[in-house]
């Protein structure tokens, strides 16, 4: 956890981003790291070219250790040159949804690249020594000692390069005033591509070593992200030697609970408590203690004035546009077959999903990944009350009330920090309600997962299965519908209310808002309920339009893919929440384009694409786009009309 939470403290005071992908890059690098090793190839991550390139027969451990250090440094230099360059002066969220673009290609490119089971699976090569070392009666693994000796040491060099060199004083000049160091003759963009090549071997030289203690995998190790973020904001993300004390302090709790947990004379943990939750609660509770006494520990740099989130329009002829969408949503539900109902109802579950992600990040700006984590909870607790018998509609009320006040409860957070500590605060949340909460056997019903009874609403089947090409029925998709239909029309009048006003008066200066008589807390609470509520319904009627749903439902990746469509899509907008529905994995767009089998393995990287390149080249989304276009052509059309024409 150290060594990669100080590659986290060298890009935050290199360039002001804290890089969720950052995990996801070691682990990427890892497995080339090996696949090398192993067979001496090179395994890119880039669509469109060879998938590997054979470069040494006989490959040594001296040489598969400058081939990893090679293309650690190459790495980063890519990720900073293309990614986070452009976006120097862009606003938080735009920083923050490009490192999770990178976040979703890594792992997937990972997990494609990589074969993780059968003959042709990645051999591990250990690079430390493995043997036991009694301390004081105790055992200790060799390994350990080495990387923590490695870790100090690493430490000691960043503090020194830092405090004493003149790279290290021109660092923190350009981070703290880019402006004035460009004037003093020193090179912003210089600077930064060395601390990004540096931050990545350091990641990349992280997972290779932790391997053995952590293991390898492309979704479990990208998440070592997580309690890397707490270590490096306990120290401040600015401290070295601060932050691989807490990440060494952590990873000490963390395996204290584990020996406890398989030790039976020691075990104090409940059988109903996951292991693997509990050790996610520490870093997480660390998280929010740092958050919390430090207030926002990342202010904004003076000099360089970012942009504005993408504009928020006004929602026009919602009746009109309800209508005309709506009529053609129940048209398709009774002419599609099965599976174009099941696509269109995948779709307007996720508009339910992406309005969440518009109130709570669109309008008020602040940066929420929690919203899968609500989305589970109600899921699984409308399964449990319905269980007990309570009817399908009262089932989905409770459902979402546990949801919405769960989320006021992960919005308290949001009353002292914004931007990016937001979303490292709801991060971490939502992987330990993943960990914790659904993790539970007694919640989530182990590996077997749960099945929802089947719905009746006034007396009426409203279920979704059926058999052959009757299944997925259009009474499922005519409930999904309206509540969706509900739901838009509720956020567009919040958006043209007093409501709606506040948020975007909070979204462009919290300070001035308050400074105009609005209750900051109260918006912001406000806004996270709506939110959690929304996110509540999509769970609902996942778990009533799903055979069985389990943990892996409601991944964290599920809501980083969330706001990708929605960012992707608009997230400023509810036609940008409609849209990104339809964009969704194995939704109606999918289904038209004949997606399936081959295409969607790559989902998830061409999401992470496209959320990079619309960070850095449209934050406005497609439908920003596409709205600024028509007023352009109005514009256009409007100048070349005759005067005294009548409009």
């Amino acid at each position: 956890m150290a060594s990669l939470a100080l590659g986290l403290v060298l890009t935050w005071r290199t360039s002001r981003v804290v890089n969720f992908a950052h995990a996801a890059m070691g682990t990427y690098l890892a497995f080339a790291y090996f696949e090398f090793r192993d067979r001496g190839d090179l395994v890119l991550p880039v669509l469109g070219l060879p998938s590997r390139i054979h470069l040494l027969a006989t490959p040594t451990l001296a040489s598969a250790l400058v081939f990893a250090l090679v293309l650690s440094a190459s790495t980063g230099a890519v990720v900073y040159w293309v990614v986070f360059r452009p976006l120097r002066r862009a606003h938080p969220l735009a920083r923050v949804v490009a490192s999770l673009g990178l976040y979703l290609y890594f792992q997937e490119m990972t997990r494609l690249r990589f074969p993780t089971a059968g003959a042709s699976a990645v051999t591990r090569f250990p690079v430390l020594p493995e043997s036991t070392v009694k301390i004081l009666g105790t055992g200790v693994g060799a390994n350990r000692l080495w990387l923590a000796a490695l870790v100090l040491m690493v430490t000691g060099v960043l503090v020194v390069v830092f405090r004493r060199t003149r790279f290290g004083l021109a660092t923190r000049a350009a981070a703290g005033n880019e402006k004035a160091a460009v004037l003093n003759g020193i090179s912003p963009d210089s600077i930064g591509l060395v601390n990004w090549m540096a931050a990545s071997v350091l990641a990349g030289f992280a997972v290779i070593l932790i391997e053995p203690i952590a293991g390898l995998d492309p979704a479990a190790t990208s998440l070592l992200v997580v309690p890397a973020l707490a270590a490096a904001l306990l120290g401040g993300l600015t401290s070295f030697g601060l932050t691989a004390l807490a990440g060494l302090l952590i990873g000490m709790v963390q395996s204290l609970i584990l020996g406890y947990a398989v030790r039976p004379d020691t075990n104090w943990i409940p059988d109903w408590v996951p292991v693997t939750g509990l050790q996610q609660a520490v870093p997480v509770a660390l998280v929010l203690v740092a958050l919390a006494w430090r207030g926002d520990p990342l202010p904004t740099r003076a000099a360089t004035p970012e942009q504005h989130l993408p504009p928020s329009p006004s929602p026009q002829r919602v009746v009109l546009w309800t209508a005309v969408l709506g009529a053609a949503a129940v048209t398709a539900l009774f002419t599609f077959q099965a599976s174009g109902r099941q696509a269109l109802i995948i779709s307007l579950t996720a508009m339910l999903m992406s309005l969440s992600t518009v109130v709570v990040t669109g309008y008020v700006g602040q940066i929420s990944l929690a919203q899968m984590a609500f989305a589970g909870v109600a899921g699984f607790t409308a399964i449990e009350v319905a269980d007990n018998g309570l009817p399908f509609p009262l089932a989905v009320l409770v459902a979402v009330t546990v949801a919405t006040l769960v989320g006021v409860a992960v919005g308290v957070p949001a009353l002292r920090v914004r931007g990016m500590s937001l979303a490292v605060a709801t991060m971490a949340l939502a992987v330990a309600v993943e960990a914790l909460v659904l993790g539970s056997d007694s919640l989530s019903g182990g590996v077997g997962g749960r099945s929802a009874p089947r719905p009746y609403l006034f007396g009426i089947d409203v279920g979704i299965s059926a058999p052959g090409a009757a299944n997925f029925r259009p009474a499922f998709g005519l409930t999904v519908l309206a509540t969706v239909m509900v739901a838009g029309w509720v956020v567009a009048n919040l958006r043209r209310n007093r409501t709606g006003l506040r948020w975007l008066a909070l979204r462009a200066n919290e300070r001035s808002a308050a400074a105009a008589g609005i209750d900051v807390a109260r918006a912001k609470l406000g806004a996270f309920a709506v939110s959690s509520a929304l996110a509540g319904l999509a769970g609902c009627f996942m778990a009533f339009g799903t055979s069985t749903l389990s943990t892996t439902s409601f991944l964290v990746i599920g809501a980083l893919v969330a706001l990708a469509m929605t960012y992707l899509a608009g997230i400023s907008s509810i036609s940008g929440a409609i849209l990104a529905g339809l964009m969704t994995q194995a939704g109606v767009l999918t289904s038209l384009s004949g997606g399936g089998g081959t295409s969607d393995q790559y989902v998830y990287v061409t999401s992470g694409l496209l959320l990079i390149v619309v960070a850095v080249a449209a934050p406005e989304g497609l439908t920003g786009i596409a709205q600024r276009g028509l007023a352009r052509g109005a514009e256009m059309v409007r100048s070349l009309r005759p005067m005294g024409t009548p409009s």
